[in-house]
């Protein structure tokens, strides 16, 4: 192999080098100065050291080519589903970036972005945190979901009253838009009539379907049952709360070249529409 380096100063090199470990690293007994075995182990380790080299220059070439990297986005339940169109654009075009997207209350998800700990977060309200923006993906409101089988099935709409009657399954996770709910409840004194509580949006959408009882849920969470006439999904005047539904991201900075492709991706969706 050239080094392109004269003799006197291969030689000056290996005896610093040498001094540096505190070994020989030639036997200069033999004809060929053969490595002596402090000098084979060094020798393992700096052939070790360009392997590494050269997969740190590739990983990088790949995250610039966008062959691998990752997109971190905060969502609640109820938020998820807005998240997987952008998804599924997004993996088109970059097939091989890992979009993770991770179940955070709606109230922590502006500050982790601002901290950088998520690239991006899905919210139905403007963030307090000054060093963010936000991209509106689409309107949502809040609608009463009974089977297609329920007495008022085929009204209209309802009224907070009505809905009170009936025997209302609900979220048992604490956020924005129940304790919204609930003070509605309070100021028209009307019982919310709670009987059954769930962890899940799915369980809760399975056991409206089945006429365990009704539930207050973003129309969004249920476009598939709605579709497919497995609910129905009634206006509530008192409650109908229309909400924007916003991609957070931090302002300027430094940002991955996955999350830029993102970012990128979803503008152009935007214009587009």
């Amino acid at each position: 192999m050239k080094l392109h380096r004269t003799q006197p100063a291969v030689s000056q090199a290996v005896r610093r080098l040498e001094e540096s470990v505190g070994e020989r690293l030639f036997d200069r007994a033999t004809k060929d100065a053969t490595l002596t075995d402090a000098g084979r182990l060094l020798h393992d380790f700096a052939e070790r050291l360009m392997r590494l080299s050269e997969e740190a220059e590739i990983a990088v070439k790949d995250l610039r080519d966008l062959r691998r990297g990752r997109v971190l986005i905060g969502a609640n339940e109820a938020s998820v589903h807005v998240v997987l169109p952008l998804i599924a654009r997004f993996r088109e075009s970059h097939p091989l970036v890992h979009v993770d997207v991770r179940r955070i209350p709606a109230r922590q998800i502006g500050a982790e972005v601002a901290q950088g700990t998520l690239d991006f977060g899905v919210l139905t309200f403007q963030p307090s945190e000054p060093r963010l923006s936000t991209i509106v993906l689409g309107q949502d409101e809040l609608v009463m979901l009974v089977p297609p089988t329920h007495t008022l099935a085929h009204n209209r709409e309802v009224t907070l009253a009505e809905c009170g009657r009936h025997p209302v399954i609900a979220h048992n996770d604490p956020s924005h838009v129940r304790d919204r709910v609930l003070r509605l409840f309070e100021q028209h004194h009307i019982p919310a009539n709670i009987l059954v509580s769930l962890p899940s949006l799915e369980g809760i959408k399975r056991a409206v379907a089945t006429n365990m009882g009704v539930a207050l849920l973003p129309r969004r969470c249920a476009e598939s049952e709605i579709a497919r006439g497995e609910l129905v999904a009634l206006p509530v005047p008192e409650i109908r709360l229309r909400r924007q539904v916003r991609l957070v991201f931090r302002k300027g900075g430094e940002r991955s070249h996955a999350s830029a492709a993102f970012l990128a991706s979803v503008e152009e969706k935007r214009k587009q529409n």
